[in-house]
């Protein structure tokens, strides 16, 4: 059975880092391009950050470039966001998804969705 499951959310202050983590099973990992996308109250789900299958070329919404990292370890099915310097604003669900598609943050070419996890920045 195929699942991704988030987990590394919870309260931060402004200013502080959190890592989330994407554990994938039922599925060959290695083959998929991974993306983190989240959700705020009120508005629409947006991509924050993808990795491909291939390079492990990595890229980034312009919201968060230079604060957010995104890694992946084959080995354990993982992915992981690295969250430095939080703002308020990034305060969402944030959902790890699969796809075999070229990195990209259009949530229709993502195939298999987490259930979320919840990240509040605030002090």
């Amino acid at each position: 059975q195929l699942q991704l499951v988030e987990s590394g959310g919870g309260l931060v202050q402004p200013g502080g880092s959190l890592r989330l983590s994407c554990a994938a099973s039922g599925f060959t990992f290695a083959y998929y391009t991974i993306a983190w996308f989240r959700q705020a109250p009120g508005k629409e789900r947006e991509g924050v950050s993808c990795i491909g299958n291939s390079d492990g070329s990595a890229y980034y919404a312009d919201s968060v470039k230079g604060r957010f990292t995104i890694s992946r370890d084959n080995a354990k099915n993982t992915v992981y966001l690295q969250m430095n310097s939080l703002k308020p604003e990034d305060t969402a669900v944030y959902y790890c998804a699969a796809g075999t598609t070229i990195p990209t943050m259009q949530r229709g070419r993502y195939d298999y969705w987490g259930q979320g996890t919840q990240v509040t920045v605030s002090s």
